[in-house]
Order: structure tokens, then C-alpha cells, then sequence
């Protein structure tokens, strides 16, 4: 695992279009330059890491930082996590949440969250095998403010 910084950006810009790639999402490269370059500048929102393997680039990993009175202080979104196709099932992403799993404790995030497509049961098993339970309670709503002006 590698912090990546501000000058990483046209890398992780190369990897996150796999990522909207492989979940079906359209890619808005000006847009997404934009929000990737604000959070590697901006710590304090969160963070992105490059999960490596052999000194190269296989995934990354972004975690953004929020606060909930529900879960006791600073909690955070596992935003996005992606690994090559090519570098799949090696144990890239179990080690990836392993490693955000034990940094966010130590900057005192006291709850993970992330999404998980209804479909993938493989990510379901691995993310339940890492002690995330489903909150079946809640639906997940979004309303977008960016739509709005």
C-alpha cells in the first residue's frame, strides 16, 4: 500500500476508469480529475491509496472521512476499491481493507462503511469474512445537490 499524492493523479485516473468500467458507471474524466485532485490535496476528507503488488500499481483504494452522532464520532466511506482484472483473486483487496481497517483506527474513525453491489457474493463473503455486517434496516438514499443548480 502506497498514500498517493496530488502528482499520482493521472495514474489513478487511468485506474479508476477500470473501476467505472467494470461497475457499469460513466466516466466523466474532467469531473473526476476534479473530485480525485480535491481529496489527494485535501487530506482532511480523506485519503487514496495505490494497493501494489511487486513495486507496481494493481488497484487502489479511496476512503472518505464524515462524522455520524449514531456511531459515536468520525466514521468513514470506503469509497472505491479496485484491482486489475489481471490481479484479481490474489488477495489484493482482503489485504487493502485489512490495512484501511487498522489506519482508519488509528486516526480514530470509530465505524467503516462501504457499498457492495446485490449481485457480487464474492465481495459480500469477503466483506462479511472482514466483520462488515449488512444494516438491512436502512436504505442507502442519495440525493445529488450537484444536480440541483
Amino acid at each position: 500500500m502506497r498514500l498517493a499524492t496530488s502528482t499520482d493523479l493521472p495514474e489513478l485516473l487511468d485506474l479508476m476508469r477500470g473501476y467505472y468500467r467494470d461497475d457499469g458507471l460513466e466516466f466523466d474524466a474532467p469531473r473526476a480529475a476534479a473530485t480525485l485532485g480535491r481529496l489527494l490535496a485535501e487530506p482532511q476528507w480523506g485519503r487514496v491509496y495505490f494497493i501494489e503488488s511487486e513495486g507496481q500499481a494493481v488497484g487502489y483504494v479511496a476512503i472518505c472521512i464524515g462524522f455520524s452522532l449514531e456511531l459515536g464520532g468520525n466514521d468513514a466511506f470506503i469509497d472505491e476499491v479496485f484491482v486489475l482484472p489481471e490481479h484479481r483473486g490474489r488477495g489484493h483487496a482482503r489485504r487493502a481493507l485489512e490495512f484501511i481497517t487498522r489506519s482508519a483506527a488509528d486516526w480514530g474513525i470509530a465505524a467503516l462503511h462501504l457499498e457492495v453491489d446485490r449481485e457480487n457474493l464474492a465481495a459480500q463473503r469477503l466483506y462479511s469474512q472482514l466483520g462488515y455486517e449488512k444494516r438491512d434496516r436502512y436504505y442507502f438514499m442519495t440525493a445529488s445537490l450537484e444536480k440541483r443548480t
